[in-house]
């Protein structure tokens, strides 16, 4: 009897896809790492296509090029003549990201979160009772209602179905959320000739996809904190580039504690990717730096805002992407000021931890 042969496996080239959108795939993902610099993004995939033959005799990267303007994914109408990508391409982007970070999500209709709490809501969930005056005729179970109406008056010739017969699905509230997502853009992000930023845009982007398509109802404000923290569109995410900053916590959770203030949602979290502690504070018009070991001043401060937001049940939930045990340290303060969550995350496993901890919070009542 043979036993089972094992080889390698070769993954089957797809079929469906042409050169075209086999290059595409791969110049959106070098556009993102190269901060949308359109011109070093196509050197790379020149270089790229130098070595591992990514196109043939009758398509070459000339083409390529011209087939990206053709079909509205780069443009050079501006005012320095510049090469850039379109919106188009950026919207391609953030379906790329949703892909391939929650790509193994299951589809869902509802688009909505719900809640553990059930009444007159929006949503049919699976809890069963007994009919009462005033539930809606859509609310009613038929099969059980008809089931019940055998088990009670058996199997005369006269079918009978009475009030006590009926039963009806207990609707579920959906709730709306709002997130601030708050990106570490500090120099720390890109040392040591790991890129940390890439992985973070790509997971702010997939998450921005996610709620545009199944939870429309959400909102999603993003924001970058080196020195200073400042706002961002989703739109300007794959521009997003590490500065020469330290890393002012503070002032990220300043402006995320802000922008909440003006949602409307009784539903509000924060979600910090980092990969360090809090090195800088803005006192007036002037910084205070100190970037070795943790300064009580800055820690101090950061704290604070930490209990603040937990007094205005916002919880904070930190990804650390490092690991060093001073860093455990400040998280781990952090966290207990908050009552939040914290997670060493590597930056392969970043996105669906994100997830997972969206989707959690989302099916809690804050």
């Amino acid at each position: 009897m043979k036993g089972f042969r094992f080889t390698k496996f070769t993954p089957p080239q797809n079929p469906e896809k042409n050169t075209f959108e086999n290059l595409l795939n791969i110049f959106l993902q070098l556009v993102t790492m190269t901060g949308g610099d359109v011109a070093e993004a196509l050197s790379w995939l020149s270089n790229l296509d130098k070595r591992y033959q990514l196109t043939n005799p009758n398509y070459g990267i000339g083409d390529f090029i011209e087939e990206l303007k053709s079909k509205g994914y780069l443009t050079e109408e501006n005012q320095k003549g510049e090469i850039k990508i379109t919106p188009k391409a950026e919207q391609s982007i953030r379906k790329n990201a949703l892909e391939e970070i929650f790509g193994k999500l299951k589809k869902s209709k509802t688009g909505q979160h719900k809640t553990t709490q059930s009444g007159s809501g929006d949503e049919k969930g699976t809890d069963r009772r007994p009919y009462s005056f005033g539930d809606s005729l859509d609310q009613i179970a038929l099969t059980d209602s008809i089931r019940n109406a055998q088990v009670n008056h058996g199997f005369s010739g006269d079918y009978l179905l009475t009030e006590d017969d009926l039963e009806v699905v207990e609707n579920e509230y959906r709730t709306q959320t709002s997130t601030v997502l708050m990106i570490d853009i500090s120099h720390s992000m890109i040392l040591y000739g790991e890129d940390r930023i890439t992985p973070a845009k790509k997971v702010a982007m997939a998450l921005a996809e996610l709620i545009k398509t199944r939870y429309p109802k959400d909102t999603l404000d993003v924001i970058v904190f080196g020195n200073d923290a400042w706002q961002i569109e989703i739109k300007d995410l794959p521009y997003l580039q590490v500065g020469p900053y330290h890393t002012n916590t503070v002032a990220g959770l300043e402006l995320a504690m802000d922008l909440l203030r003006r949602r409307k949602n009784p539903n509000k979290q924060i979600f910090m990717i980092t990969d360090g502690k809090p090195t800088c504070l803005k006192i007036g018009i002037k910084y205070y730096k100190n970037a070795f070991g943790i300064d009580s001043k800055i820690l101090n401060e950061t704290l604070k805002l930490a209990s603040q937001c937990r007094k205005l049940k916002i919880p904070i939930t930190t990804f650390m992407i490092a690991s060093d045990p001073y860093l455990k340290e400040f998280v781990k303060e952090f966290t207990k000021a908050n009552n939040g969550n914290a997670y060493y995350s590597s930056l392969k496993g970043l996105g669906n931890l994100i997830f997972e901890d969206y989707r959690r919070n989302r099916t809690k009542k804050l």
